[in-house]
């Protein structure tokens, strides 16, 4: 995993070029460590970009209970910390058409000040859960070897991720 240099660097945005499966994995896992209870983590990109396997990786650095798979059919998963950390709460809005209030009956605002709810496919369906947010957009790079190469962007938005160091997640 390295960080990818861009010209200007802008605070709360790290830019990451992702080889693997198993990178993914340990980008979620990093990324877990700057996590805390009441974080929104929005991820976006095309089928099969990466976006459960990320969350694998977070569920296991918040040691988190059950096998984090995507919920596409269910909707949304709750995996409760296996030790005092927060829960993890995976959605996935793929199937769901409108905004926040199609997704009232999963009852994120509740469960936002005490889990990381991380939201797939979550745009213009979440945002007004809190100003505060991560995004994180995936993408697949186009080359002769790009089969597993992902372009991943992390943006920190709102006061919780003006100060974040997302550096740290391209050691």
């Amino acid at each position: 995993m390295e960080a990818v240099p861009h010209s200007q660097a802008e605070p709360g945005v790290q830019n990451l070029t992702i080889t693997s499966p198993d990178q993914m994995r340990e980008l979620g896992r990093r990324l877990a460590k700057l996590l805390r209870a009441g974080d929104l983590v929005m991820l976006s990109g095309e089928l099969g970009a990466g976006k459960t396997t990320l969350t694998r990786g977070l569920g296991e650095g918040l040691g988190v209970r059950g096998a984090v798979t995507s919920p596409t059919f269910v909707i949304a998963r709750v995996h409760p910390s296996l030790g005092d950390g927060p829960p993890l709460v995976h959605v996935d809005a793929y199937r769901l058409g409108g905004g926040l209030h199609e997704m009232e009956d999963l009852d994120l605002d509740v469960s936002l000040p005490e889990s990381v709810i991380v939201v797939e496919w979550g745009e213009g369906k979440v945002e007004e859960l809190t100003d505060d947010r991560l995004q994180v957009d995936i993408h697949r790079a186009v080359g002769d070897t790009a089969d597993e190469v992902r372009r991943v962007t992390l943006t920190g938005l709102g006061e919780r991720w003006a100060n974040a160091d997302l550096s740290v997640l391209s050691a």
